[in-house]
């Protein structure tokens, strides 16, 4: 038998764009280099199926800066779902990224898997916290789902990256999302976004994932605010009917550099 293929889903996260196409963050022009991973995505000619985005979309929070990623996307034409980051503005989002490819949905089913997408933001703060209602939303989606496959996406990771100023700026109430997951075994795969860098994290066979920024990149096991000298990257997903996974990173090459002087942050 030939095996059945896999749901390509491809993961992109922290753009932190601005209404201006000139602004820079930290010294990195965010939109010429947003403009580089979704060039380095369809050269590898993924995003087909699935497009998500982990937070942290704008950086100026204007209604402009998510008209310029709705435009970049739009001619894609790949259903793209996205969840707030600490940086981002909910209402303005949920009045602008209305039409598709754009999906509103934050609980769906693609390619025999089952994708929640919860909202970890705390208005005003940088670390997240997912409410009550969120929390017993959770409970019921993944007991809804019985033993379908299950991907959950969030912007703050619930788990330690092992920097310490991060570490303070997670999900605040991990434990208490953890409890919920726990209980079932159709949770295969948890996406983050936060923390600018490529990080994997195992909990009860659940497999958690932080992925690269597509502008600045944060310097891996620091005690203080530190950037890294990576590029900028995204994540791949295969997603097999099964319930099996690959996964992995891919990175472009952009001309500037990061700089830790630079205004922006």
């Amino acid at each position: 038998m030939i095996p059945a293929p896999p749901l390509r889903l491809a993961q992109i996260t922290d753009l932190h764009l601005f209404a201006r196409p000139d602004r820079k963050l930290l010294g990195v022009p965010t939109l010429s280099s947003f403009e580089a991973v979704l060039r380095g995505l369809l050269s590898l000619n993924y995003a087909r199926d699935l497009l998500l985005i982990t937070g942290d979309l704008s950086q100026d929070e204007t209604p402009e800066s998510y008209q310029v990623l709705r435009d970049l996307i739009r001619p894609l034409q790949v259903p793209t779902y996205w969840v707030p980051g600490n940086h981002d503005n909910l209402s303005v989002m949920e009045s602008v990224l209305t039409e598709s490819p754009f999906c509103a949905d934050k609980s769906f089913e693609m390619g025999n898997w089952r994708f929640i997408l919860l909202n970890s933001q705390i208005p005003g703060a940088d670390g997240g916290r997912l409410s009550r209602t969120s929390l017993e939303w959770l409970d019921w989606e993944l007991y809804k789902a019985g033993k379908q496959p299950t991907f959950i996406a969030l912007h703050h990771p619930p788990f330690p990256v092992n920097s310490e100023w991060l570490d303070q700026i997670n999900l605040e109430n991990a434990e208490a999302f953890f409890a919920i997951l726990d209980r079932y075994r159709n949770v295969k795969l948890v996406a983050c976004g936060h923390v600018h860098q490529n990080l994997l994290f195992y909990r009860e066979n659940v497999a958690y994932f932080a992925t690269p920024s597509t502008c600045v990149q944060f310097m891996p096991k620091s005690i203080e605010f530190a950037l890294d000298d990576a590029a900028p990257g995204f994540r791949l997903f295969n997603l097999y009917p099964n319930g099996t996974w690959e996964t992995k990173v891919e990175r472009v090459a952009i001309a500037a550099q990061p700089d830790l002087t630079a205004l922006g942050y």
